[in-house]
């Protein structure tokens, strides 16, 4: 009889811990994406990826004055799901994907998107919809943290293709680096003092014709086509077939060149497993030769 007991017992505190853990299953479910499966979709129309301008004014001090300057990314808003009281959805740009939650007011078309706030460049999202298009600001967190803290945002809907053929438009991009350059000092003869005087000249990395011709998503690459190109050549060769395959870029050398294009839009900081096995071999190839490329600078005017 003890012993029936005794297993009465520990049949009882096994049933309440098993009720306890499915409890803090469904629990911990309730706070992940898509989870709450309860809770119908509505809007499926507007999901999708909206991607463009995101542009704001900050301050820029010397130490001889102070002025305002202007920035101008490219950024993206995949809105992944809309329930009648949350949305969910990730934003892109300038290399990091945030994870974002909201409400859409579908009376006016406002959302109201907050990135977590982990972050120093998280911030909150209200917009505006227009037919595809969505206007209106972000204000970050932490105004501190992040150079233009206020920023417009004006996004139209696209939807994103891979597609090999992509280029650079000859028509469009600039050959030239303007986001990295080197000081170089100069010296030269006064003639009417007879001293040497000294200045310095800002020169910037310059690419050539080729990066408009060769294609690293098409077919596979040589090293009688690499051996004599310019390091920057190999760079935007390189980091064009992951342009192809909508990769957000953090460096501004990259983002710039890319974003002279209508085809380019941010959709992932991590596009790793999209790469063809051909893709792969030729990013390999490329990063070795970009190891050992030299740059041509040169001076240019705007």
């Amino acid at each position: 009889m003890k012993n029936l007991t005794l297993l009465s017992i520990a049949l009882l505190a096994a049933t309440v811990t098993s009720c306890k853990n499915e409890k803090k299953t469904v629990d911990v479910a309730k706070f992940e994406e898509n989870q709450v499966v309860e809770i119908p979709d509505i809007h499926q129309e507007l999901y999708g990826i909206y991607t463009g301008a995101f542009s704001g004014y900050y301050k820029v001090r010397t130490d001889d004055d102070e002025y305002e300057d202007y920035e101008s990314k490219r950024l993206s808003l995949k809105i992944n799901r809309i329930t009648k009281d949350s949305v969910w959805g990730q934003s892109i740009v300038n290399g990091n994907q945030r994870p974002f939650r909201g409400v859409f007011n579908d009376k006016t078309n406002h959302f109201v998107l907050d990135e977590p706030g982990s972050d120093k460049t998280d911030g909150r999202f209200e917009v505006n919809l227009s037919a595809d298009s969505l206007t209106g600001n972000w204000v970050a967190f932490d105004k501190s943290k992040v150079k233009a803290p206020t920023k417009t945002v004006k996004l139209i809907k696209k939807t994103f293709v891979y597609n090999p053929n992509f280029m650079l438009d000859p028509e469009n991009t600039d050959l030239v680096d303007w986001t990295t350059s080197k000081e170089v000092k100069n010296s030269y003869k006064d003639e009417e003092t007879g001293n040497t005087e000294t200045y310095s000249n800002s020169l910037n990395r310059s690419g050539t014709e080729a990066i408009f011709q060769i294609n690293g998503s098409k077919q596979s690459l040589t090293e009688k086509e690499l051996k004599n190109l310019r390091k920057l050549d190999l760079e935007i060769i390189k980091n064009a077939i992951y342009a192809r395959h909508g990769y957000s870029f953090k460096k501004q050398t990259f983002r710039t060149f890319f974003e002279q294009t209508d085809w380019y839009i941010p959709v992932s900081n991590d596009v790793e497993k999209e790469l063809t096995p051909m893709e792969k071999s030729n990013i390999a190839m490329l990063t070795r030769f970009i190891a050992y490329a030299e740059d041509k600078y040169d001076s240019f005017g705007r």
